[in-house]
Parts: structure tokens; C-alpha cells; sequence
């Protein structure tokens, strides 16, 4: 990976965990994850952008 060894991933990612918390690295990652799927999505020619709030997935579950 980019020419690091296993070690300085870890202290890393440790680093990462310290600095964060465990509660805050799902929310960092799904918004990482979103934010990757719409730059993606630029780059096809979609000018939308997908944007739900819980209340759109809420009445999802319940239809």
C-alpha cells in the first residue's frame, strides 16, 4: 500500500482511533463513503446528487 510496510499502517490506523473514538469512525467512514459515490457520480455525467435524510429512509421501510 503506497509503499508502507504493515507497522506503519497500524500505528496509523491506531492513531486514526485515538484521535476519532470508536463511536465517530462509522459516521467518518459513511460519509467518506458517500462523498467517493457522488465524486464518482460527477465524473459519469449525473448532475444529481443523491441526498436522503431519515425521514426518505424511513417511509422507505414502511412502504
Amino acid at each position: 500500500m503506497f509503499g508502507y510496510g504493515g507497522f506503519p499502517v497500524i500505528i496509523i490506523l491506531l492513531l486514526i482511533l485515538v484521535i476519532f473514538g470508536a463511536g465517530k469512525l462509522p459516521e467518518i467512514g459513511s460519509s467518506l463513503g458517500k462523498g467517493i459515490k457522488n465524486f464518482k457520480r460527477s465524473f459519469e455525467g449525473k448532475d444529481e446528487i443523491e441526498i436522503k435524510t431519515e425521514k426518505d429512509d424511513d417511509s422507505d421501510k414502511k412502504s
